[in-house]
């Protein structure tokens, strides 16, 4: 009697096992099956967004002030990139129905590179359109990188308080030599190339390697210097402060020739402008754009470059 009910037992976990192993891949079928409608609809949404954003590049209005907005650090990745705000300058230089180019800058600064590139393109555009000005308005700041792309502006408006300058050049970093001795930490670095590893936080620095480091920088602080001087030309009061790195308020600026007089985006426009219109051509990435610029890439990639890129030359 035992033996039956022993088999009706196994028999019953069974049919409860298979039970739940089918639930199981329902279940998992039902996700694929939401998880793949889902990549499909965000898919779509980039390329509407995409199309629709690139239909924007060139509203068609009548006559207007060209708008665009340069807001945080210059780098290479994000809103201040030259890849970034380049585009939206062509556009609103090439616009047929603007007639003079704002671009607001509210920026510590940043890269040097990507500073001079958008610098050289505004050159350019002023040389290409010539009747067609392009004046710079200042936000809370436009110290050093944001200043270096100032510097080619017809002219500079700022607040009485923004904060203007920083013509320097910074490469800031750790080292961490005496810290691995007291704990007992040995560096095994590999390198083919006595000076190869000369930025690495764990390695001491010689002074040879210092003095290669300062003589980079003081280039970049002399191309800074010569762009300043071209842009800023006869205005400009140089005094041993002026490339110092340090920075004033407006109101010094105006004094010191590093800006023209007081204005906002509104009042440029209507004032010296004549264009009350202003048309905003900046260009910014959305969600679609950063989620799958941003899909695949290694975390720990971006924690190294993260611990690197503080030694990189800087304009901030």
């Amino acid at each position: 009697m035992e033996t039956p009910k022993k088999e009706g037992w196994e028999r019953d976990l069974l049919e409860k096992l298979a039970t739940a192993s089918l639930r199981e891949q329902r279940a998992r079928r039902r996700w694929g099956i939401f998880f793949k409608l889902a990549t499909f609809c965000l898919i779509g949404f980039g390329f509407w967004y995409a199309a629709h954003y690139e239909s924007a590049d060139t509203p068609t209005v009548g006559r207007h002030t060209a708008l665009v907005k340069l807001n945080g650090t210059i780098d290479s990745d994000g809103n201040g990139s030259a890849d970034v705000l380049i585009p939206a300058l062509d556009n609103a230089f090439a616009a047929t129905d603007s007639v003079a180019v704002i671009l607001r800058i509210n920026s510590p600064g940043g890269s040097p590179v990507q500073a001079g590139i958008i610098n050289d393109e505004i050159v350019r555009l002023r040389k290409e359109y010539p009747k067609k000005p392009l004046y710079v308005v200042v936000d809370e700041m436009c110290a050093s990188g944001g200043y270096y792309i100032a510097a080619a502006a017809d002219k500079i408006y700022v607040n009485k308080a923004s904060i203007v300058g920083s013509i320097g050049v910074l490469m800031d970093g750790f080292g961490f030599t005496g810290l691995m001795e007291k704990l007992g930490v040995e560096r095994r670095l590999l390198t083919a190339g006595e000076n190869k590893g000369f930025l690495d936080p764990f390695s001491p620095m010689s002074e040879a390697q210092k003095g290669f480091a300062k003589v980079m920088l003081a280039d970049i602080h002399q191309q800074f210097i010569d762009v300043v001087r071209k842009g800023r030309g006869a205005r400009l009061k140089e005094t041993p402060e002026t490339f110092s790195g340090l920075f004033w308020i407006g109101s010094k600026a105006i004094d010191m020739g590093l800006a023209d007089g007081y204005g906002t985006v509104e009042s440029v426009s209507r004032d010296i402008v004549k264009a009350e219109d202003v048309v905003d051509y900046t260009k910014s990435e959305g969600l679609p754009e950063r989620v799958l610029k941003k899909f695949g890439v290694a975390v720990g990639a971006g924690v190294v470059g993260s611990m690197m890129s503080s030694q990189k030359p800087s304009l901030r």
